[in-house]
């Protein structure tokens, strides 16, 4: 009898968790922009009739996190700071949980610092939860 391969279902994207500097923050609604590319450099070597691409610099997309608002403001007094000009980069995790809470996925991010914060949208006339967004720009991240 042929051996029988183990089935491995994927990840569902609702259960994860970002740390930073080692702490666990609290719960975010929505994590994106965590990507990298890499520049496409195109040198043409002597006579030849088509350019040879190169590798240029590797660059990394910022992670975008999205919360409910509540009474913690660390994120946004962190945000704060960098707009008064006083940078303080910090690194993080993004982990990424199976139904059973344990990890299954995690990326690491490095020296990132908030770049952008962006409030709720206001309106007397729905009962959403409101949202605020930080774009923090990263240095380097990698899946570990």
């Amino acid at each position: 009898m042929a051996p029988t391969a183990q089935r491995v279902d994927p990840l569902t994207s609702f259960n994860f968790l970002v740390t930073m500097n080692g702490l666990t923050r609290a719960a975010f609604q929505e994590c994106t922009g965590f990507s990298s590319s890499i520049d496409l450099i195109e040198h043409r070597e002597g006579g030849a009739p088509y350019p040879a691409k190169l590798a240029g610099l590797t660059k990394y997309g910022n992670v975008v996190l999205r919360r409910g608002i509540t009474d913690d403001l660390e994120l946004y007094e962190w945000h704060l700071a960098a707009v008064n000009g006083d940078i303080q980069r910090r690194n993080g995790s993004i982990v990424l949980l199976d139904r059973k809470g344990e990890e299954k996925a995690r990326w690491n991010f490095f020296d990132a610092w908030p770049q952008r914060w962006e409030g709720p949208a206001l309106n007397s006339e729905n009962s959403d939860i409101a949202i605020e967004t930080f774009e923090l720009a990263v240095e380097r991240l990698e899946r570990a």
